[in-house]
């Protein structure tokens, strides 16, 4: 089947650029002053045009009021006897960590105790720290370690914080303190932590992560820090924990040769044992059990477990040899395993039907397994479940959400007997739902898989292909893209008419690890032409046509929107390609680029760049063909995926004539902003674009 969606397969653009002759390599020094002029002119050029309208203001402050909003719902995790929430609000732009008891949490307007405010932090300490979170030590609850980035990037710092006086212990009081990297401490004792950081020349891998783990011990210099594991330079990363679960206290070391494999060594006798499991297979613990996730068969004894299973086992008796299972979940082709969690006595299940949330109670007895079904899943919607505290009872938080209606979260008690969903506190509606209808529909991709995605829409919408619809997909790294409501989505677009669509495709984990693994590496092309069917199904149902369609997706999704824009221009009006990588030349030798080999391939291997420059854009762009407007942006501290990429291809496209609108945020790191009000701005620079690029009505008509 011909790729490419005019009956061609792709070809490389007539001026073929590789890091030899290249005329644009130099936007890849992120702070040079060149490139950085380069930025300010265009961000300078797209706030004058597109950010200077009335219609702009408007939608980026309609979409800050929601990310302001007071009202907002506050997730907590317990902790001790508390009940911790990071929250931001207009009045806090970097956030306060804050805690509260249950009893109170109950309540319409909790009482909240601060515990740390960023922005006073900020203040004091003339920063620009972005809470990345904290690890508090088990079972004190005294001590915690907080990460910060600056300005959102993934490299962060890490500073001990005394709970009982609210106050950062420094170094100088014996205090942990791990300079600005990538990496991590995690607690072993009052006075021993766990560190994987950049510690001196051959520390990192080739995807920039920690390769060595250590010991640190309170009072000793951080290079004088013990190495307890080590990988090797081409491994993604490495690190070491500690489950202090009471009874079940276990140390790990955990290394991941590649981005979908993993070698998990548990301490026993003081010597890392590795947990005999397939490379490829994701493993979960707690207490007696082990979980064994697989992403591939697995046969033992005769006997092969399918790929996509989950299965238990006890964990000493696994280590000792014993490879009696229980299998726990078994896929179909319509299901695939989201998630899992365990209480004191039950284990629950996430599971997806075709995209749809079910929920699932095992509990494990002496004789057997006992299965039952959780009430309360929508029809269309998602549910995620989480235990309260697996060590104490058998209570869950249950947050249930669809595109429409506002998330809601329940406490419920799981188990035989277990009492149904009790709701605590709700979204307010940040947007008028009144007439508008969540549907599910298939399209047929090339090879002809079926392929699902939602549809939101009004319910009166006129069939003539008018309406202007937003097309969403990510189709990657084993991600499921499942409903969700958006206050920032239905103000800015479904309440000024707009369609919604969020397309399922492969490369995502909607239907398990073979759904990913269809569009690994050579086979990315059904991903693409997954996305295709589903553009061209939309049409043929009348809901929109090319000129009303628009397109949007970040990172990975910025990859798939930028193949989307070159291999299929003439399917669409207009597309939004975020924080993209779109040279899958250089993209191994970017920041973390070499972590990603698994899921695209090698470029420095010249089989593998036969097939990798197919879905390379920057290498796919055609001087002598016109392409629909598009607008990139991109962040400046994103240190994940580099910058570079997007300042490359839209300066090619520049070059050549096109429609191209261009914006970076100088902080936010790979998010794409730090705070609520450059969250807003970007929002609002994508959905004018579109809005304006798709003919929707203004939104004060």
């Amino acid at each position: 089947m011909p790729r490419g969606g005019t009956g061609e397969t792709p070809r490389l653009g007539a001026m073929t650029v590789d890091e030899r002759n290249d005329p644009y390599l130099w936007l890849e020094n992120i702070d040079s002053d060149a490139a950085l002029g380069w930025v300010r002119e265009r961000n300078a050029e797209t706030l004058g045009s597109l950010g200077a309208t009335a219609e702009f203001a408007h939608t980026e402050h309609s979409i800050r009021e929601v990310l302001d909003s007071s009202a907002k719902l506050p997730l907590v995790h317990k902790i001790g006897d508390f009940y911790y929430n990071f929250w931001t609000d207009a009045e806090h732009e970097r956030g306060i960590w804050r805690r509260t008891t249950l009893e109170e949490y109950r309540t319409p307007e909790p009482a909240w105790e601060i515990v740390l405010d960023i922005d006073a932090l900020n203040r004091e300490e003339g920063e620009d720290w972005v809470w990345h979170g904290a690890s508090v030590l088990r079972p004190g609850y005294t001590k915690a370690l907080i990460d910060f980035s600056h300005g959102g990037s993934d490299a962060d710092v890490t500073r001990e914080f005394d709970l009982d006086s609210f106050r950062f212990v420094s170094p100088e009081e014996g205090g942990f303190f791990r300079p600005e990297a990538k990496g991590g401490v995690g607690w072993i004792d009052d006075d021993t932590v766990y560190l994987s950081t950049e510690l001196g020349e051959n520390s990192l891998t080739t995807s920039g992560y920690p390769r060595i783990a250590r010991r640190w011990r309170r009072g000793t210099p951080i290079d004088a820090s013990e190495v307890v594991f080590e990988g090797v330079e081409t491994d993604v990363s490495v690190r070491a924990f500690r489950s202090h679960t009471p009874g079940y206290i276990r140390d790990f070391f955990w290394r991941a040769p590649t981005f979908y494999t993993n070698e998990v060594f548990v301490l026993v006798d003081g010597t890392p044992t590795r947990i005999d499991v397939p490379d490829s297979a994701e493993i979960g613990y707690s207490r007696q059990w082990l979980l064994i996730e697989l992403r591939d068969d697995w046969t033992i004894a005769d006997t092969t477990y399918r790929a996509g299973s989950l299965l238990a086992a006890d964990f000493d008796g696994f280590l000792a040899g014993d490879r009696r299972f229980e299998v726990v979940f078994e896929p179909t082709p319509t299901t695939s395993l989201a998630g899992a969690t365990w209480t004191r006595d039950h284990l629950v299940l996430t599971v997806l039907d075709d995209v749809k949330s079910r929920i699932r109670v095992l509990t494990p007895t002496d004789a057997a397994w006992h299965r039952s079904e959780f009430a309360g899943a929508p029809e269309i919607g998602t549910v995620q479940v989480s235990a309260v505290d697996p060590d104490e009872n058998d209570l869950v938080w249950v947050v249930a959400t669809d595109y429409l209606t506002p998330t809601t979260l329940s406490i419920a008690t799981v188990g035989q007997g277990g009492a149904l969903p009790v709701a605590l506190k709700s979204q307010p509606a940040f947007f008028d739902a009144a007439g508008l209808t969540i549907e599910q529909h298939f399209a047929e991709s090339d090879d002809g898989t079926r392929v699902p995605y939602f549809l939101v829409r009004r319910e009166d919408t006129v069939l003539d292909g008018s309406t202007p619809t937003l097309l969403y997909g990510y189709g990657g790294f084993e991600i499921s893209l499942t409903p969700g409501y958006s206050g920032t989505l239905g103000r800015a677009w479904l309440e000024q008419g707009g369609a919604y669509t969020v397309a399922n495709i492969r490369g995502g984990g909607e239907y398990g690890p073979t759904w990913h693994q269809a569009a690994l590496r050579e086979n990315r092309h059904r991903a693409y032409e997954d996305f295709a069917a589903v553009a061209r199904d939309l049409v043929s149902l009348g809901i929109t046509s090319r000129e009303h369609l628009g397109i949007q997706g970040g990172s990975n999704g910025g990859l798939l929107t930028g193949n989307m824009l070159t291999r299929y221009p003439e399917l669409f009006g207009a597309v939004v390609c975020q924080v993209p990588l779109l040279d899958m030349k250089r993209y191994s030798h970017l920041l973390a680029g070499a972590s990603w080999m698994a899921e695209y391939g090698d470029p420095d291997d010249p089989e593998q760049w036969e097939f990798l420059q197919t879905f390379s854009p920057y290498h796919l762009v055609d001087p002598e063909r016109r392409y629909p407007p598009v607008l990139f942006t991109t962040s400046t501290r994103d240190d994940r995926v580099h910058p570079g990429h997007a300042r490359k291809m839209a300066a090619r496209m520049l070059e050549f004539g096109n429609d191209v609108t261009y914006y970076e945020n100088i902080e936010g790191g790979h998010g794409g902003a730090a705070n609520n009000a450059q969250a807003a701005r970007m929002s609002a620079l994508a959905y004018r674009f579109l809005a304006e690029r798709l003919g929707m009505a203004s939104p004060d008509a």
